[in-house]
This record gives structure tokens, C-alpha cells and sequence, in this order.
């Protein structure tokens, strides 16, 4: 591995940017509905849904171009589509755009996550793969817990009410090239600029050949209908589908939750709520791989699953006090979810493990469908109505399947290594 120490140090850049970019949609979207004069929470949901929807339809897609094409045109493709995603938006600044920019981000995160995984064990090759994927997913938390608080920064440095020239270099590059009554755009070209250095890194680069396991692989088109006629196939797809919701779906209200209830600053303590979200989620995950050695992976799912509706009542009905401990208490209390239910989906099937793989990630497109249904629901009631049917995501079980499995936590370990958040 340590000749490859520059190569995996260029993936966990690649992982580093991934996240910095795809976790920051909650503190954007009390900016979002004012600058753009939203009337409904809808409006605002339809933001994460464009991404998710692309992110599910990539999912599939993306392994057929790594078969064909390779895994460094896949790459190069990935950072390209949010590059463009994000200039475009960056300099032109309205709603509609915002929509297709989020589209065209989510198809090249699609890709780059599919692509990263079997490159990254490759790399640094079978014997080290866990060690990898903890510090890939060490990486991933970092940035999603970063990327709020570099929000907070560029909208206090650019507030036009304070702002002064001769702040520095970048800053007045940002302020001359940002409109002042939205200076949150100035974090899409802070995303352009990462992104145009991730493009030359990967243009200068040479890559391995990745020889995909056969659960990496995508299967024939009849894999795929034999799976389609499982029941525990859309068990378990709707179990992936009620995670992402129930993630995105607090992720990406709890900071408006705040403002609308509790009067919190949605620039600065709101985004410093989503930023520990996220951070706890990450501490969430290393967590679980211990706990996953001492108790039962389907007790545990239950045990994180009571505790999670405990925490959104909390932070639904307590003070605000109570509210910001018990919103980014919810990333910790979900981490371990993911993983659980997609290897008790893998380990249900006994062939056809790289197509189901691939189906289970396309539930993905919970992180469109669930923040669609809590603003919906927000708009014909209350922001809290429409928050508390996360409890139903978080509430589904597929007992009727699941109760007939075995615990089998080392391949859970495996998988909260792997994981990524999106």
C-alpha cells in the first residue's frame, strides 16, 4: 500500500469533495425560499429531489460506463457534470437553474461514488480494504461537517451590510463576483473551484485497473426481473427508501424547523446544527462497528430506530434548547441504519448480488421522495406536521422477512465502512 500513498491520498480528496458538496443543501434552504420569494416549502423540496432523482438514475448506468469505458473517463465524467452543474448556477442565479444544477450534480455524484468504491480497494488492495474504507468514511464526515461552517464564514465575511474591500484576496474576488443579496452563491464557486482542481487531478493521473468483485457487477437484464419478482426485493428497497428520507428529510428542514420555531439564525446556529449532524453521524458509524461485536444487527436496528423517534419528538416538541441537541442527535441515532438493512438485503439473496446491489442503491431516490412528502404535508398543515412523518420512515420494519435472517455483523461492519452519505 505505500507505494499507492499517493493515489489513495488523491481519493480521499476525491471522497473530501464529494461530500463537501452534496451534504450542504439543509442551511441553503431558508436562503433558497427567501431570495427566490418561494411561497411554499414544496418549491424548496423540489432542490433535493432533482438530485436524488438523478442520483437514483445514475446508479444503475454508472456501472455500465465502468464496464465499457473504464473507470478514468467515469471519473473524469463525474467531476465534469457537477462542474458545469455548479458554474452555471454560480453565474446564473435563479430558481429554475438551481433545479437543473442540482440535476446535473446529482448524475455525476452517481457516478463518482459508484467508480470510488472498487477503485479505492483496488488501490490499496484486499488486505487493507477496511482500514481504507474507515478512513474514506472518516474523509466523507469531515467534509460534512465542514461544508456548513465554511457556509457561515462566506455569508459573514460577504453580509453586504458589514462587508469591506480589502478583507483579502479571495474574499473580494468572491465579492465582486457574487450578487450581495445572496452571498450563499458564493459557495458554488468555492464548489467550482474544488471541482476544476479534482478535474486536473484526475486529467494528470493514472489509474488502476479496477477488477470489480462479483457483487460490484451489474448483472444481465434477466437478473434483474428475477429480482423484480422477490417480495423481499421491494422489502428491502423501501426499507433503503425510508432511511434516505428519514436522513434528508431532517437534514434538510431541521435548520428552517429552528428559524420558523425558535427564532434560531438559520447562517449561523441552524448551519452549526446541520454541521453537527453530520458529525455525530460519522462518530455514529465508528460507534456501530463496536456495538455490532456485543448486540444482535437486527436488535440493534431496533434499538437505534426507538431512540431516533425518541430524538425527533424531542426536537419536534422540546424547547429550543432541547431542539439543538436533539436535531444533530438524530445523525448519530440513524448512522448505523444504512448499513444494517443492506446487508441483511445482500445476505437474503443468495445469487444475483451486484444487480440487487445496484436496485438497493437506486432507493437512493428516498432523499427525493422523502423531503417532497414533509414539505407537501408542511404546506397543507405546519413545518412540524410535516416533520413528524419522518416517525413513519423511521417506524418501517420488514419483520415478516427480516425475523427469518441471521445476524451476520462482520459483513454490517464492512458495510458502515463503505458507506457514504448523500
Amino acid at each position: 500500500m505505500r507505494k499507492n500513498l499517493g493515489m489513495l491520498a488523491l481519493i480521499m480528496a476525491f471522497w473530501f469533495t464529494i461530500s463537501f458538496i452534496t451534504n450542504i443543501l439543509g442551511p441553503l434552504i431558508p436562503d433558497i425560499i427567501h431570495n427566490f420569494n418561494l411561497s411554499d416549502l414544496a418549491m424548496a423540496g423540489f432542490i433535493p429531489t432533482s438530485f436524488f432523482l438523478a442520483y437514483a438514475i445514475m446508479s444503475i448506468p454508472a456501472g455500465l460506463l465502468i464496464d465499457r469505458f473504464g473507470e478514468k473517463p467515469v471519473l473524469f465524467g463525474g467531476f465534469l457534470m457537477p462542474f458545469i452543474g455548479t458554474i452555471l448556477f454560480a453565474c446564473m442565479h435563479t430558481y429554475p437553474m438551481l433545479l437543473a444544477s442540482s440535476f446535473i450534480i446529482g448524475l455525476g455524484m452517481a457516478m463518482l461514488q459508484t467508480v470510488l468504491n472498487p477503485l479505492q480497494r483496488t488501490v490499496g488492495g484486499e488486505e487493507n480494504y477496511a482500514f481504507i474504507a474507515e478512513l474514506a468514511q472518516f474523509m466523507f464526515g469531515i467534509a460534512s461537517f465542514l461544508s456548513p461552517l465554511v457556509y457561515t464564514y462566506l455569508i459573514r465575511e460577504l453580509d453586504p451590510a458589514t462587508y469591506t474591500a480589502g478583507k483579502g484576496f479571495f474574499i473580494d474576488l468572491l465579492a465582486d463576483i457574487t450578487p450581495r443579496e445572496m452571498p450563499w452563491v458564493s459557495l458554488y464557486w468555492v464548489f467550482t473551484i474544488l471541482l476544476l482542481v479534482m478535474l486536473i487531478a484526475v486529467g494528470v493521473s493514472r489509474f488502476p485497473k479496477i477488477e470489480l468483485k462479483e457483487d460490484e457487477k451489474s448483472g444481465s437484464k434477466d437478473s434483474y426481473l428475477a429480482l423484480f419478482k422477490q417480495k423481499y426485493v421491494w422489502l428491502f428497497f423501501l426499507g433503503i427508501f425510508c432511511y434516505v428520507s428519514t436522513e434528508q428529510g431532517t437534514s434538510i428542514f431541521m435548520s428552517t424547523f429552528l428559524e420558523q420555531y425558535h427564532g434560531v439564525n438559520p447562517q449561523t446556529d441552524g448551519a452549526q446544527a446541520v454541521s453537527y449532524f453530520w458529525g455525530l453521524m460519522t462518530a455514529g458509524c465508528l460507534v456501530g462497528m463496536i456495538l455490532l461485536k456485543l448486540i444482535d444487527s437486527k436488535r440493534l436496528l431496533q434499538i437505534s430506530g426507538i431512540l431516533t423517534i425518541i430524538l425527533l419528538l424531542s426536537a419536534l416538541f422540546g424547547s429550543k434548547e432541547v431542539s439543538m441537541i436533539a436535531f444533530p442527535a438524530v445523525g448519530f441515532s440513524i448512522s448505523m441504519m444504512y448499513s444494517i438493512v443492506f446487508s441483511l438485503a445482500l445476505n437474503s439473496a443468495s445469487q444475483h448480488h451486484g444487480s440487487f446491489a445496484g436496485i438497493l442503491c437506486s432507493a437512493i431516490v428516498g432523499g427525493a421522495g422523502g423531503p417532497m412528502i414533509v414539505s407537501t404535508l408542511a404546506d397543507a398543515t405546519s413545518l412540524r406536521t410535516g416533520m413528524l412523518s419522518i416517525l413513519l420512515f423511521v417506524g418501517y420494519r420488514s419483520e415478516e422477512h427480516t425475523s427469518e435472517l441471521q445476524s451476520h455483523s462482520d459483513f454490517v461492519c464492512r458495510l458502515l465502512l463503505e458507506k457514504k452519505k448523500i
